[in-house]
């Protein structure tokens, strides 16, 4: 439907001596674009109507200023105070998520070293020990991506407190 559209847009912009475009759907549920209008069983919709006389492109509309429109009288305000207040404890609600972000981030840490010490192991039907390479990569990875995702939590507040 979209190419059909564009094709019907670069054939009436490209050739000025276009007709009118009709579309119309039959019995069927087919639907049908064409120049020709269609007989009285059809109810055709006049899609494109061509130009009666060639007349020169209309200017390009204005473009809207970017500038931030008035606040409205009635729009409720809060007094300097106030908002002083809220934001010394939006402050110190950052301050605390980041020195538990940092806490947690030191044990994924002291977690991480442990664990890569530790081998992940399995004990055969003989009685035999295996390492578990997968298992304990596994591991591994879990607690890194924990630790990268402490890292950004501690990255995001701490660009969130320099605003």
């Amino acid at each position: 439907m979209k190419r059909l559209f564009y094709f019907i847009a670069i054939v009436l912009v490209a050739n000025p001596s276009f007709a009118d475009i009709y579309k119309y759907t039959d019995s069927n549920g087919v639907t049908t674009y064409t120049n020709i209008k269609p007989d009285g069983k059809q109810k055709p919709e006049l899609v494109i109507s061509g130009p009666k006389e060639m007349t020169p492109p209309a200017a390009a509309p204005e473009r809207k200023s970017t500038a931030k429109t008035p606040t409205p009288n009635n729009f409720p305000k809060v007094d300097n105070h106030v908002q002083t207040q809220r934001d010394a404890k939006r402050r110190e609600i950052l301050m605390t998520e980041l020195d538990q972000e940092k806490q947690a981030l030191e044990n994924a840490k002291m977690l991480y070293e442990e664990q890569k010490n530790i081998p992940e192991v399995y004990r055969a039907a003989n009685g035999k020990t295996f390492r578990n390479v997968a298992k304990y990569e596994e591991k591994l990875q879990i607690i890194e991506a924990e630790i990268q995702a402490h890292q950004r939590n501690i990255d995001l507040l701490n660009k969130e407190l320099t605003h």
